[in-house]
C-alpha cells in the first residue's frame, strides 16, 4: 500500500498539474470506486462536473482536491472536495485524452482545457473516491485520522504521551493511524532500524527520549524517501506521469531477509507480523526479554 511518502509525491503531481483547472465531465467506470459516496456513481458524476480544482492536499495516506464551482474562482475553507484514497493498488494517472483507456481505469475526469485527462486506476479496487461536502480542510471521512509526522499540527510530546499508555508492540502503535498517521509496513521497520528498536518492543516500555528517537527517525526516513520519489517494487506504484521511485534502493530493513544488516553485517531476520512481516537487525535490534502476547501482533493500519 502506497505510504505518507509515495501519496505526497502524487499530491504534488495534483498539485503540479492539476489544481486550477475546471472539470469539464466525469465517468465512473466502476461503481467501487465510489463506493464510499453513497449517493451512488450517477450522483458523484454530476456533482463533481463543472467545478474547479483549488489546491491538493494530504493527511497520512489520504488526498484530497478541494474544489469550488467555476464561477466563484478562488476556493474558501468552506469548499467541498475529492476524497481520494489509493488502496492497494489505486493510482492517478495523467493521460492524453485520446489514449486508449486501460483495462483497471476506474474513473476518468475530463477537463474544460482540452488537457490531459485525470484517470483514476486501480487495478485491485480497494482504493476509492468520495465527494465530500464542506471537506475543504478536512473531508469529515477522514476526521478521526491523526496527523502525520511532517504536518504542522503534529504535536510529538501530545503523541508520545499516547504512545507511551499502549501496551501494544510499538510498531503495532505507529500503524496505528488514529495515533499517528502515513506510516506503513516499509517506513515503520525502516524507522525502527535506523531508532536500533525491535519492531516487538512494548511502546509503554519506551522513556521518552527513545519514543522521541523514534519519531526522529520516522521523518528522518519519510524525507528521505520523498526525496528519492518513494518506493516501487512495481508497477503499482508510480506518480501522476507513471514514474517509478526510488527509495527502494537505500531500504535497510525492510525485504532484505537474510542480506547484510548495512550498518553491523549480521544477516536481517523476518518475523511474522499480524498478516505481514517485520524486519529486524538482530544485532542492532535486539529483541525485548518481555514475552509478546497475540494483542501485541494486532495491526490497526487504516
Amino acid at each position: 500500500m502506497p505510504e505518507l511518502p509515495e501519496v505526497e509525491i502524487v499530491r504534488r503531481g495534483l498539485e503540479r498539474y492539476v489544481v486550477g483547472r475546471t472539470i469539464a465531465s466525469v465517468r465512473v467506470l466502476h461503481p467501487r470506486a465510489v463506493r464510499r459516496h453513497l449517493a451512488g456513481p450517477a450522483d458523484f458524476e454530476a456533482v463533481t462536473g463543472g467545478l474547479t480544482v483549488t489546491a491538493a492536499r494530504r493527511r497520512g495516506k489520504y488526498l484530497w482536491l478541494p474544489v469550488t464551482p467555476a464561477s466563484r474562482p478562488g476556493g474558501t475553507d468552506q469548499d467541498d472536495a475529492i476524497l481520494a484514497h489509493l488502496g492497494m493498488s489505486g493510482q492517478l494517472l495523467l493521460a492524453d485524452p485520446g489514449r486508449p483507456l486501460t483495462a483497471h481505469v476506474r474513473i476518468v475526469f475530463a477537463f474544460t482545457d482540452g488537457g490531459p485527462e485525470l484517470r483514476f486506476t486501480d487495478q485491485r479496487t480497494f482504493g476509492h473516491l468520495a465527494y465530500q461536502p464542506g471537506g475543504a480542510v478536512l473531508p469529515p471521512l477522514i476526521a478521526h485520522i491523526a496527523p502525520d509526522p511532517l504536518e504542522p499540527a503534529f504535536d510529538e510530546p501530545m503523541v508520545i504521551s499516547r504512545l507511551l499508555t499502549r501496551r501494544v508492540a510499538v510498531k503495532t502503535a505507529l500503524l496505528d493511524q488514529s495515533l499517528v498517521s502515513g506510516i506503513g509496513n516499509i517506513y515503520a521497520d525502516e524507522a525502527l532500524w535506523r531508532a536500533r528498536v525491535h519492531w516487538a518492543q512494548p511502546a509503554a516500555r519506551l522513556s521518552r527520549s527513545r519514543a522521541a528517537g523514534i519519531f526522529g527517525a520516522v521523518r528522518d526516513v519519510l524525507r528521505d524517501a520523498l526525496a528519492a520519489g518513494g518506493t516501487s517494487f512495481d508497477s503499482l506504484y508510480v506518480n501522476v506521469n507513471g514514474e517509478s521511485g526510488y527509495f527502494g534502493r537505500s531500504l535497510a530493513a525492510y525485504g532484505r531477509a537474510g542480506q547484510p544488516c548495512p550498518r553491523c553485517g549480521a544477516p536481517v531476520v523476518r518475523d511474522r507480523f499480524s498478516n505481514r512481516s517485520a524486519y529486524t537487525c538482530p544485532r542492532c535490534q535486539r529483541r525485548p526479554r518481555i514475552r509478546t502476547t497475540g494483542a501485541d501482533l494486532r495491526s490497526h493500519s487504516t
